[in-house]
């Protein structure tokens, strides 16, 4: 007798060559059977069933819905001969026990197959075991089972275990140096789970170790985008230091096994999901090096951009003079140059306005487009100007070898490479403009975009960068946003409950995206039904969260560049009952001198915590209020934030975890 959790629920019997699948019935009844499996040789509650079988509220005679369907597996089971095989399903008082020996359940034989596996210290071993362990899976965890929050986050707990399966047997695999094995056992995963970085950074460093380094680096800017796109936030510690490492070792040149042909796996390429398109054809550059490549670092361009209309044309008129073409000019546009500076609040979309606008206006920079993620504001340790450096040199042709150790000098040889060429160089998620300047190209045809939560005054006064200031989307291009995202069909069924979404996300697009992420996993529901959840300010920053992501985890890394005095300040303010304050109402929240408070107040307009609207009128949006009466540290905390995308629901049910980053 066999019961199976691994793929669809199903419980077998009968001779081993020839085993025949018992009927169960409909999905709650299979429900009930699923939990009980879970929770083998323990009790299980009525009422524990009821909450899992009936996502709204139950019917009144729920209780007896249920006995009728212990009732009805009972006699599925000993149909099947489970007493022969000490299967017994018994009732104590209101709650169920299935007494059962666990190696009859085959997420109790996983468990054990990974546990005895040691990918370190026994590769060999632990390859055979994982293979064993990964094969009995049959699709999707619980298929057949209610759709409800409990039933979900089981699913996903048992997916993760899945999944540190898969990485472990790669690891096993690179033990033995078979590093295209390892390739062939992530790559199914990583595509299945574009937002997973862990598993990314493992796929990364699997091809580079393989001879496939492009591929590798095309990998970390496809999830980069779809981070940016998706939520807004930047890769985190391990997927950025997984590319640290390859761009720091010694190149290993794509071999014949490399791209397209290896394990006929197509990282990056056509026909996967989230692939890029193939490069174009290299245009003739400007420099007197016609040999020279055309480098092309910047990540695809972002999915569902919508509006930004205003914004775009200022930066075509600060780096291009003119939003068309001119005749004449190198690539039909008139001469490139400056530096445009984007700044705004976390989550606000500055990545993927500079991203989108290179994209639109690539046949303007025919030797190139460069673009580095700084790291300034991702809550790990911002990225050093000598590693971006060895990255453009690399990209502009510079072999490895010649690549100057002094930062002074890399610098000094990037510039003098860009001064006859027309790059687009995009520096991301800058933390300071002491970051930036090293990686300023030299000569006037070059145009830089660099994005920042923070305003970088001393950019603009010493570099002459013009600032394009975003601010969040107004009610319609956030309905259009939605629209983008969801369907314009399903948002046009509810019309008032997007623009209040809208407004409940402060339109700021990062929280429009967690919103229709917990909606696009919840095809039933309205928008209104949502909207109604998120007027509960304890809850709203939890519910805009999706995967390890979030609003509250995005205004974190900007809180954490604050000094202690800064942060004291954010959360008095954040605890007033007004969301409008001046110099004098600050210091009477906070209990400092008015003096000092002015200048504290200055740094968090800055930092785009506070938005000067007028001569000391400072106002703080209602996202980040709810933050800072929290510090984002108890009700925000990863734990609470109940509805990721992997099935948890706003209602405050288990689910997936939703910690930013």
């Amino acid at each position: 007798m066999d019961f199976s959790l691994l793929g669809p629920v199903t419980v077998t019997a009968g001779p081993q060559a020839a085993p025949v699948e018992l009927p169960l019935g409909p999905a709650k009844r299979r429900s009930v059977l699923a939990m009980l499996l879970l929770r083998p040789n323990a009790t299980v509650s009525v009422e524990q069933l009821i909450s899992s079988l009936w996502e709204d509220e139950p019917p009144a005679h729920a209780r007896t819905v249920i006995q009728g369907h212990v009732s009805r597996l009972r006699a599925a089971l000993a149909e099947g001969g489970a007493e022969d095989h000490g299967v017994e399903l018994a009732t104590h008082s209101s709650a169920y026990l299935l007494r059962i020996p666990e190696s009859l359940i085959d997420t109790q034989r996983f468990d054990q197959l990974t546990a005895q596996a040691s990918p370190e210290s026994a590769p060999g071993e632990a390859v055979q075991l994982l293979r064993q362990a990964l094969a009995l899976w049959r699709g999707p965890a619980l298929t057949g089972t209610v759709a409800s929050p409990p039933f979900a986050a089981a699913a996903h707990a048992l997916e993760e275990r899945r999944l540190s399966a898969v990485e472990a047997l790669a690891r096993a695999h690179e033990g033995l140096g078979e590093y295209e094995e390892a390739v062939r056992a992530l790559h199914p995963a990583a595509v299945a789970n574009p937002l997973r970085e862990g598993l990314i950074a493992a796929l990364m460093l699997a091809l580079y170790r393989s001879g496939r380094q492009s591929d590798a680096i095309a990998w970390f800017h496809r999830t980069r985008q779809l981070l940016d796109d998706d939520l807004g936030v930047d890769p985190g510690q391990r997927l950025s230091a997984a590319y640290q490492e390859i761009l720091r070792a010694a190149p290993a040149a794509d071999g014949p096994r490399g791209g397209a042909e290896a394990a006929g796996q197509q990282p990056g390429g056509a026909g996967q999901p989230g692939a890029q398109p193939a490069a174009a054809a290299p245009q003739q550059p400007l420099s007197a090096a016609a040999s020279a490549p055309v480098p092309e670092l910047l990540p695809r361009p972002p999915a569902g951009f919508h509006g930004r209309g205003a914004e775009l044309a200022e930066l075509t008129r600060l780096t291009l003079g003119s939003a068309e073409p001119a005749a004449g000019g190198s690539g039909g546009y008139p001469q490139a140059g400056g530096i445009a500076l984007l700044t705004g609040p976390a989550g606000v979309g500055k990545t993927g306005l500079a991203v989108h606008w290179g994209h639109v206006h690539a046949a303007a920079f025919p030797d190139g487009r460069l673009f580095a993620d700084l790291r300034g504001f991702s809550g790990g340790e911002a990225v050093v100007p000598a590693e971006v450096l060895r990255e453009f040199l690399l990209a502009l042709g510079t072999p490895a070898d010649q690549i100057p150790t002094s930062p002074e000098a890399a610098a000094a040889l990037y510039r003098s490479l860009a001064t006859r060429r027309r790059l687009l160089v995009v520096l991301d998620n800058a933390g300071s403009s002491a970051q930036v300047r090293p990686l300023l190209p030299g000569g006037p045809h070059s145009a830089t975009l660099v994005t920042s939560r923070s305003r970088l005054d001393g950019l603009i006064a010493t570099d002459a960068a013009r600032p394009v200031r975003l601010h969040s989307l107004g009610t319609e291009d956030g309905v259009g946003l939605l629209g983008a995202l969801l369907g314009p069909a399903r948002v046009a069924e509810d019309p008032e409950a997007a623009r209040e979404l809208v407004a409940l996300c402060d339109g700021l697009p990062l929280a429009l995206r967690a919103a229709s992420a917990q909606l696009m996993a919840r095809p039933r529901w309205r928008l209104a039904r949502l909207a109604t959840a998120l007027r509960d300010e304890r809850r709203r920053l939890a519910l805009l969260s999706a995967e390890d992501t979030g609003v509250a985890a995005a205004l974190r890394n900007s809180v954490a560049r604050l000094s202690a005095d800064d942060a004291q300040l954010l959360r008095a303010l954040g605890a007033g009952f007004a969301r409008e304050v001046n110099t004098a109402e600050a210091a009477a929240l906070s209990g400092a001198d008015p003096e000092l408070i002015q200048d504290s107040l200055e740094r968090l307009a800055e930092m785009h915590l506070l938005d000067e609207e007028a001569t000391n009128r400072y106002v703080m949006s209602d996202l980040v209020k709810l933050f800072a009466q929290g510090d984002g540290s108890d009700r925000d905390s990863p734990g609470e934030a109940s509805g990721g995308a992997a099935g948890g629901s706003p209602g405050g049910s288990p689910g997936g975890p939703s910690q930013g980053g």
